[in-house]
Protein backbone atom coordinates (compact mmCIF):
# COMPACT_ATOMS: atom_id res chain seq x y z
CA UNK A 1 0.00 0.00 0.00
CA UNK A 2 1.26 3.45 -0.90
CA UNK A 3 1.05 6.15 1.74
CA UNK A 4 -1.61 8.78 1.23
CA UNK A 5 -0.33 12.09 -0.11
CA UNK A 6 -1.78 15.22 1.51
CA UNK A 7 -2.33 18.05 -0.98
CA UNK A 8 -2.76 21.73 -0.10
CA UNK A 9 -4.21 24.32 -2.44
CA UNK A 10 -1.86 27.05 -3.58
CA UNK A 11 -2.73 28.60 -6.92
CA UNK A 12 0.14 28.84 -9.36
CA UNK A 13 -0.88 31.35 -11.99
CA UNK A 14 -2.41 34.26 -10.11
CA UNK A 15 -1.99 35.56 -6.58
CA UNK A 16 -4.94 34.72 -4.32
CA UNK A 17 -6.81 32.90 -7.11
CA UNK A 18 -9.41 30.59 -5.54
CA UNK A 19 -10.07 28.65 -8.76
CA UNK A 20 -7.64 26.83 -11.05
CA UNK A 21 -8.17 24.63 -14.11
CA UNK A 22 -6.17 21.89 -15.75
CA UNK A 23 -6.59 19.37 -18.56
CA UNK A 24 -6.54 15.60 -18.30
CA UNK A 25 -3.37 15.74 -20.41
CA UNK A 26 -1.74 17.75 -17.62
CA UNK A 27 -3.11 15.38 -15.00
CA UNK A 28 -1.48 12.46 -16.81
CA UNK A 29 1.86 14.29 -16.77
CA UNK A 30 1.62 14.79 -13.01
CA UNK A 31 0.70 11.23 -12.05
CA UNK A 32 3.13 9.86 -9.46
CA UNK A 33 1.43 6.57 -8.67
CA UNK A 34 0.05 7.78 -5.33
CA UNK A 35 -3.26 8.10 -3.59
CA UNK A 36 -4.16 11.56 -2.37
CA UNK A 37 -6.34 13.56 -0.04
CA UNK A 38 -6.74 17.24 -0.85
CA UNK A 39 -8.01 20.23 1.10
CA UNK A 40 -9.77 21.56 -2.02
CA UNK A 41 -12.54 20.49 -4.38
CA UNK A 42 -11.75 18.56 -7.57
CA UNK A 43 -14.48 18.81 -10.22
CA UNK A 44 -13.84 16.81 -13.40
CA UNK A 45 -15.81 17.32 -16.63
CA UNK A 46 -15.24 14.64 -19.27
CA UNK A 47 -15.63 15.55 -22.94
CA UNK A 48 -14.68 12.18 -24.41
CA UNK A 49 -13.23 8.78 -23.56
CA UNK A 50 -13.78 6.33 -20.74
CA UNK A 51 -11.98 5.71 -17.47
CA UNK A 52 -12.52 5.54 -13.73
CA UNK A 53 -11.63 7.06 -10.39
CA UNK A 54 -11.91 5.57 -6.90
CA UNK A 55 -13.10 7.92 -4.17
CA UNK A 56 -13.27 6.73 -0.56
CA UNK A 57 -13.37 3.07 -1.65
CA UNK A 58 -16.18 3.60 -4.19
CA UNK A 59 -15.60 3.20 -7.93
CA UNK A 60 -16.85 6.01 -10.17
CA UNK A 61 -16.85 5.74 -13.98
CA UNK A 62 -15.62 8.45 -16.30
CA UNK A 63 -17.47 8.64 -19.61
CA UNK A 64 -18.28 11.10 -22.37
CA UNK A 65 -20.25 14.08 -21.05
CA UNK A 66 -20.00 13.01 -17.44
CA UNK A 67 -18.81 14.72 -14.29
CA UNK A 68 -17.09 13.63 -11.08
CA UNK A 69 -16.95 15.75 -7.94
CA UNK A 70 -14.40 14.99 -5.23
CA UNK A 71 -14.79 17.14 -2.07
CA UNK A 72 -12.01 18.11 0.34
CA UNK A 73 -10.91 15.31 2.63
CA UNK A 74 -11.99 12.49 0.31
CA UNK A 75 -9.23 10.02 -0.53
CA UNK A 76 -9.06 9.38 -4.25
CA UNK A 77 -7.04 7.67 -6.96
CA UNK A 78 -7.33 8.02 -10.73
CA UNK A 79 -7.50 4.39 -11.85
CA UNK A 80 -7.75 4.79 -15.61
CA UNK A 81 -7.49 8.11 -17.43
CA UNK A 82 -5.33 7.15 -20.43
CA UNK A 83 -8.09 7.85 -22.95
CA UNK A 84 -9.99 10.59 -21.14
CA UNK A 85 -10.27 14.15 -22.48
CA UNK A 86 -11.69 17.09 -20.59
CA UNK A 87 -10.90 19.45 -17.76
CA UNK A 88 -10.56 19.54 -14.00
CA UNK A 89 -11.57 22.54 -11.94
CA UNK A 90 -9.78 22.88 -8.61
CA UNK A 91 -11.15 25.33 -6.07
CA UNK A 92 -11.23 26.15 -2.39
CA UNK A 93 -14.51 25.64 -0.45
CA UNK A 94 -15.13 29.39 -0.20
CA UNK A 95 -14.76 30.05 -3.95
CA UNK A 96 -18.45 29.96 -5.01
CA UNK A 97 -20.18 33.31 -4.54
CA UNK A 98 -23.91 32.48 -4.44
CA UNK A 99 -25.73 31.18 -1.37
CA UNK A 100 -26.98 28.03 -3.12
CA UNK A 101 -23.60 27.04 -4.56
CA UNK A 102 -21.77 27.78 -1.31
CA UNK A 103 -24.22 25.60 0.59
CA UNK A 104 -23.78 22.81 -1.95
CA UNK A 105 -19.98 22.73 -1.77
CA UNK A 106 -19.96 22.54 2.03
CA UNK A 107 -21.53 19.08 1.98
CA UNK A 108 -19.19 16.31 3.17
CA UNK A 109 -21.51 13.82 1.39
CA UNK A 110 -20.90 15.32 -2.04
CA UNK A 111 -18.89 12.52 -3.67
CA UNK A 112 -20.71 11.72 -6.86
CA UNK A 113 -20.37 10.89 -10.52
CA UNK A 114 -23.15 11.45 -12.98
CA UNK A 115 -23.97 11.80 -16.67
CA UNK A 116 -24.71 15.33 -17.83
CA UNK A 117 -28.06 15.33 -19.71
CA UNK A 118 -27.94 16.37 -23.36
CA UNK A 119 -30.24 19.31 -22.62
CA UNK A 120 -27.79 20.59 -19.96
CA UNK A 121 -24.56 20.02 -21.87
CA UNK A 122 -24.54 23.28 -23.94
CA UNK A 123 -24.91 25.33 -20.74
CA UNK A 124 -22.26 23.33 -18.89
CA UNK A 125 -19.87 23.47 -21.84
CA UNK A 126 -20.34 27.22 -22.26
CA UNK A 127 -19.90 27.91 -18.53
CA UNK A 128 -16.76 25.76 -18.43
CA UNK A 129 -15.27 27.43 -21.52
CA UNK A 130 -15.96 30.91 -20.17
CA UNK A 131 -14.19 29.95 -16.94
CA UNK A 132 -11.20 28.60 -18.91
CA UNK A 133 -10.89 31.84 -20.88
CA UNK A 134 -11.12 34.04 -17.80
CA UNK A 135 -8.76 31.88 -15.76
CA UNK A 136 -6.12 32.15 -18.50
CA UNK A 137 -6.28 35.94 -18.74
CA UNK A 138 -3.04 37.91 -18.71
CA UNK A 139 -1.97 39.16 -15.25
CA UNK A 140 -2.83 42.75 -16.08
CA UNK A 141 -6.37 41.73 -17.11
CA UNK A 142 -6.97 39.08 -14.44
CA UNK A 143 -9.74 39.45 -11.87
CA UNK A 144 -9.90 37.20 -8.82
CA UNK A 145 -13.68 37.66 -8.65
CA UNK A 146 -14.67 36.65 -12.19
CA UNK A 147 -13.41 33.03 -11.98
CA UNK A 148 -15.39 32.61 -8.75
CA UNK A 149 -18.52 34.02 -10.38
CA UNK A 150 -18.06 31.74 -13.39
CA UNK A 151 -17.38 28.76 -11.13
CA UNK A 152 -20.71 29.44 -9.42
CA UNK A 153 -22.45 29.51 -12.81
CA UNK A 154 -20.82 26.20 -13.74
CA UNK A 155 -21.78 24.54 -10.46
CA UNK A 156 -25.36 25.82 -10.79
CA UNK A 157 -25.61 24.34 -14.30
CA UNK A 158 -24.14 20.96 -13.40
CA UNK A 159 -26.99 19.82 -11.10
CA UNK A 160 -25.07 17.23 -9.03
CA UNK A 161 -27.28 14.39 -7.74
CA UNK A 162 -27.11 15.70 -4.16
CA UNK A 163 -28.63 19.00 -5.30
CA UNK A 164 -31.75 17.48 -6.82
CA UNK A 165 -33.52 16.68 -3.55
CA UNK A 166 -34.11 20.35 -2.80
CA UNK A 167 -33.04 22.41 0.23
CA UNK A 168 -31.87 20.40 3.21
CA UNK A 169 -33.49 20.96 6.63
CA UNK A 170 -31.59 23.63 8.60
CA UNK A 171 -31.38 21.29 11.59
CA UNK A 172 -29.66 18.65 9.47
CA UNK A 173 -27.19 21.22 8.13
CA UNK A 174 -26.26 22.21 11.69
CA UNK A 175 -25.99 18.56 12.70
CA UNK A 176 -23.81 17.72 9.70
CA UNK A 177 -21.41 20.56 10.49
CA UNK A 178 -21.25 19.57 14.13
CA UNK A 179 -20.53 15.92 13.30
CA UNK A 180 -17.77 16.92 10.89
CA UNK A 181 -16.15 19.02 13.62
CA UNK A 182 -16.55 16.63 16.55
CA UNK A 183 -16.96 13.02 15.38
CA UNK A 184 -13.50 12.12 16.68
CA UNK A 185 -14.44 13.10 20.22
CA UNK A 186 -18.20 12.43 20.35
CA UNK A 187 -19.74 9.22 19.04
CA UNK A 188 -23.15 9.52 20.67
CA UNK A 189 -25.98 11.09 18.65
CA UNK A 190 -27.39 12.36 21.95
CA UNK A 191 -24.40 14.68 22.32
CA UNK A 192 -25.28 16.44 19.05
CA UNK A 193 -28.94 16.75 20.03
CA UNK A 194 -27.95 18.39 23.33
CA UNK A 195 -25.36 20.63 21.70
CA UNK A 196 -27.90 21.85 19.14
CA UNK A 197 -30.69 22.21 21.70
CA UNK A 198 -33.12 19.68 20.23
CA UNK A 199 -34.71 16.46 21.46
CA UNK A 200 -32.95 13.34 20.15
CA UNK A 201 -36.08 12.20 18.30
CA UNK A 202 -36.46 15.58 16.61
CA UNK A 203 -32.87 15.48 15.43
CA UNK A 204 -33.12 11.91 14.21
CA UNK A 205 -36.27 12.71 12.20
CA UNK A 206 -34.49 15.61 10.49
CA UNK A 207 -31.51 13.43 9.62
CA UNK A 208 -33.81 10.64 8.42
CA UNK A 209 -35.64 13.02 6.07
CA UNK A 210 -32.37 14.35 4.65
CA UNK A 211 -30.37 11.13 4.34
CA UNK A 212 -32.60 8.12 4.95
CA UNK A 213 -30.47 7.30 7.99
CA UNK A 214 -30.92 7.88 11.70
CA UNK A 215 -28.68 10.38 13.46
CA UNK A 216 -26.88 7.50 15.16
CA UNK A 217 -26.26 5.73 11.83
CA UNK A 218 -24.97 8.97 10.30
CA UNK A 219 -22.40 9.41 13.08
CA UNK A 220 -21.34 5.75 12.86
CA UNK A 221 -20.90 5.97 9.08
CA UNK A 222 -18.71 9.07 9.42
CA UNK A 223 -16.47 7.41 11.99
CA UNK A 224 -16.21 4.24 9.90
CA UNK A 225 -15.26 6.22 6.79
CA UNK A 226 -12.43 7.96 8.65
CA UNK A 227 -11.31 4.65 10.15
CA UNK A 228 -11.14 3.10 6.68
CA UNK A 229 -9.08 6.04 5.42
CA UNK A 230 -6.64 5.65 8.32
CA UNK A 231 -6.39 1.88 7.97
CA UNK A 232 -6.05 1.72 4.20
CA UNK A 233 -4.02 4.79 3.37
CA UNK A 234 -2.20 5.87 6.52
CA UNK A 235 -1.44 2.28 7.58
CA UNK A 236 -2.67 2.91 11.13
CA UNK A 237 -2.98 0.03 13.55
CA UNK A 238 -6.24 -0.55 15.42
CA UNK A 239 -4.62 0.92 18.53
CA UNK A 240 -3.62 4.11 16.74
CA UNK A 241 -7.04 4.40 15.11
CA UNK A 242 -8.61 4.07 18.54
CA UNK A 243 -6.50 6.97 19.82
CA UNK A 244 -7.18 9.26 16.86
CA UNK A 245 -10.91 8.49 16.75
CA UNK A 246 -11.59 8.83 20.46
CA UNK A 247 -12.02 5.21 21.55
CA UNK A 248 -10.70 4.16 24.97
CA UNK A 249 -8.64 1.27 23.57
CA UNK A 250 -8.00 -0.90 20.51
CA UNK A 251 -10.44 -3.57 21.66
CA UNK A 252 -13.36 -1.15 21.87
CA UNK A 253 -12.53 0.25 18.45
CA UNK A 254 -12.26 -3.24 16.96
CA UNK A 255 -15.67 -4.23 18.30
CA UNK A 256 -17.17 -1.02 16.89
CA UNK A 257 -15.55 -1.51 13.47
CA UNK A 258 -16.52 -5.17 13.21
CA UNK A 259 -20.13 -4.40 14.15
CA UNK A 260 -20.31 -1.69 11.48
CA UNK A 261 -18.48 -3.50 8.66
CA UNK A 262 -18.59 -7.20 9.45
CA UNK A 263 -14.76 -7.38 9.56
CA UNK A 264 -12.05 -6.78 12.11
CA UNK A 265 -9.85 -3.74 11.36
CA UNK A 266 -6.78 -5.84 10.62
CA UNK A 267 -8.61 -8.16 8.25
CA UNK A 268 -10.20 -5.22 6.43
CA UNK A 269 -6.80 -3.52 6.15
CA UNK A 270 -5.24 -6.65 4.63
CA UNK A 271 -8.08 -6.97 2.13
CA UNK A 272 -7.64 -3.37 1.02
CA UNK A 273 -3.87 -3.87 0.78
CA UNK A 274 -4.37 -6.56 -1.84
CA UNK A 275 -6.54 -4.26 -3.90
CA UNK A 276 -4.08 -1.37 -3.59
CA UNK A 277 -1.13 -3.49 -4.71
CA UNK A 278 -3.06 -4.88 -7.69
CA UNK A 279 -3.99 -1.39 -8.84
CA UNK A 280 -0.79 0.46 -7.99
CA UNK A 281 0.52 0.42 -11.53
CA UNK A 282 -2.49 2.38 -12.81
CA UNK A 283 -2.81 4.79 -9.91
CA UNK A 284 -2.54 8.54 -10.33
CA UNK A 285 -2.51 11.73 -8.35
CA UNK A 286 -4.31 14.96 -9.11
CA UNK A 287 -2.17 18.02 -8.60
CA UNK A 288 -1.86 21.38 -10.26
CA UNK A 289 1.45 23.13 -10.80
CA UNK A 290 0.99 25.31 -7.74
CA UNK A 291 -0.34 22.67 -5.34
CA UNK A 292 1.86 21.64 -2.46
CA UNK A 293 1.99 18.32 -0.64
Amino acid sequence: MSTIRQMTYQAAGHTAAAVETMTFDRLRELNDGGTQRADFHVLAIVDAGHGSVTVDFLHHPLAERSAVWIPPGAVHRWDDIAGVAGHLVLFVPTAPVTHATRELVTSPDLVASWSIPDADWPYVDTARNHLLIEESAAPEDFSTELPQILLSALVARLHPPDSEAGPLPPLFLMFRSSVEAHFREHHDAGYYARALGFAPRTLSRAVQRATGRTAKAYVVDRIVLEAKRLLAHDHFSAARCATVLGFPDASTFSVFFRKATGMRPGAWQVSRGAVQIARARGAGVCAATGLES
